[in-house]
């Protein structure tokens, strides 16, 4: 085992014909996504693909796109999976950070790329990639990996600050990943987990590799049907979907429209979330309308493969308490300092960083940032350990369960007063007529201007009479936006940056 492609040579061998994917065009076995993916990097290699050069893969979600990222997998490569709905800047941000060797897209994709005036040798044809050889295997050669060392992927992050970051994960992080998954959540060959995220999106590596790892198959849902709740319900259902791992705002998009009340879902069994905060007001509709499934809370940044703590939840939550975010997962730490780096008590906030062997390598083509998040863990005095400081406060409780407290960017001192924004969306989720919300700080005006999704008139007065029931009055709104629906980002969660630019 000593990269990815293993874990699909193994499975297609012992599986040939169990269905590895499904889209919107059909379904692929484990064998045909084996072939398909020699075939195409037999292609790659004959275009000059080298161990170590990043592969860019634009194309919309679909089997192409995980027969195109295991292509260059067996070409020894990378695979960069590229936002297919992002603005035409930050593609051609990302590129020119990425500098890829190949981009691997269709005709759709080309003739969007070409306002970014790429030389047409770097755009090679998916369908071309994948028609067939005489010979799959004339330039096929086996992956001579270094799990440690040798990147699997390069995941950009959402860029919030205008200038995206990829993120470079070794083999070895997949593989740890993908067996947590399995054995975390009972993934087999007869399990159905339904994709939501794209790929772009890190949290796809737990539908992909959980899966390949098992023999299980990756359901593929269409896009469109992420906007009309009950009918993505009732394609689950049809489905025979027994696993999902969606972002919060899904899931509250799900709780909020009734359809856990119309659809009947009998094959779910694992419901997995990460990404945002999980409300626990749109949660305890899911736990009541599906008492029997396994509800677990993950957590964690780009940089350390996907996530780092879990918690399975195990008792019942009132609408306005956190939602813990659990435990160090195995091989993983979890460490929260002070400002001056020593550890926090119990109950005290501090930074959360993060030591262990899912760390990434650091950020593709800018050891600048690299250098600034991946550190020196400073508590460990006999050698150099790699830790990741990830931006997120948080505080460890007295049995070592951990609780969110938010970003360190997103904690404001108003008046004398610090101040942590996600408190106040917490109390906001908390009004019966408020579906989600999101507080942003309007430093020109000085004051915390807080974005609700509701369908129906409040006002500010009368909001904060319902929010001073859950929080002090220092931290009360000084501006309210009613909206039908927050703005969400390429990846489903709340979109802050546009948020902050309505101010």
């Amino acid at each position: 085992m000593n990269s990815i492609v293993c874990l699909l040579e193994r499975t297609a061998a012992q599986l040939p014909q169990a269905v590895a994917l499904e889209d919107s065009d059909g379904e692929m076995t484990y064998k045909a996504l084996r072939t398909a993916a020699r075939i195409a990097a037999t292609a790659l290699l004959a275009h000059g693909v080298k161990k170590g050069g990043p592969v860019a893969v634009y194309l919309p979600k679909s089997c192409g796109c995980v027969v195109s990222f295991y292509a260059a997998l067996y070409c020894g490569a990378p695979y960069a999976p590229l936002d297919y709905t992002a603005p035409a800047n930050r593609t051609e941000k990302t590129l020119q950070n990425l500098r890829p060797s190949c981009i691997i897209t269709n005709e759709e994709g080309r003739g969007k790329l070409q306002s970014l005036d790429l030389p047409e040798s770097l755009l090679l044809d998916y369908v071309t990639l994948t028609a067939g050889h005489e010979d799959e295997e004339a330039l096929y050669r086996t992956v001579d990996a270094t799990v440690d060392t040798d990147p699997a992927y390069i995941m950009y992050t959402s860029g919030s600050t205008g200038t995206p970051k990829g993120v470079v994960i070794p083999h070895r992080g997949v593989l740890d990943y993908a067996a947590f998954i399995a054995e975390s959540y009972g993934i087999t060959k007869d399990t159905i987990i339904g994709l939501q995220s794209g790929f772009h999106f890190d949290n796809s590596v737990f539908d992909l590799y959980a899966a390949v790892l098992t023999g299980a198959k990756v359901l593929i849902i269409p896009e469109i049907l992420f906007m009309y709740p009950v009918k993505l319900m009732e394609y689950v259902a049809e489905k025979r979907v027994s696993c999902v791992f969606w972002v919060p705002t899904v899931m509250c998009s799900v709780a909020n429209s009734g359809a856990l009340d119309t659809v009947a879902l009998p094959d779910l069994q694992t419901v997995v979330f990460a990404g945002e905060v999980m409300p626990n007001k749109q949660l305890n509709i899911w736990r009541k309308a599906l008492p029997n499934c396994l509800y677990s809370n993950l957590y964690g940044p780009t940089e350390i493969t996907v996530d780092c703590t879990i918690y399975n939840v195990d008792r019942e939550f009132s609408d306005s308490d956190p939602l813990p975010i659990g435990y160090a997962r195995p091989n993983m730490r979890v460490l929260i300092l002070r400002d001056d780096d020593t550890e926090a008590a119990a109950g005290e906030t501090g930074e959360l960083c993060v030591v262990g062997s899912q760390l990434a390598l650091g950020y593709w083509n800018n050891p600048g940032e690299t250098a600034r998040h991946f550190v020196t863990n400073p508590l460990n005095r006999a050698f150099p350990e790699p830790m990741y400081r990830t931006g997120d406060l948080a505080y460890r409780e007295a049995d070592g369960l951990i609780q969110y407290v938010g970003r360190k960017d997103s904690q404001i001192k108003l008046r004398g007063n610090r101040i942590e924004m996600g408190d106040i969306e917490t109390a906001a989720r908390c009004v019966p007529c408020i579906a989600n919300a999101c507080a942003v700080f309007d430093a020109e005006n000085e004051r915390i201007v807080l974005y609700v999704e509701t369908s129906k008139a409040l006002t500010l007065r009368r909001l904060n009479v319902e929010l001073g029931k859950y929080i002090p009055k220092y931290m009360l709104p000084g501006k309210l936006v009613c909206m039908e629906a927050l703005p969400l980002n390429a990846n489903r969660k709340i979109d802050r940056v546009a948020l902050k630019a309505m101010l």
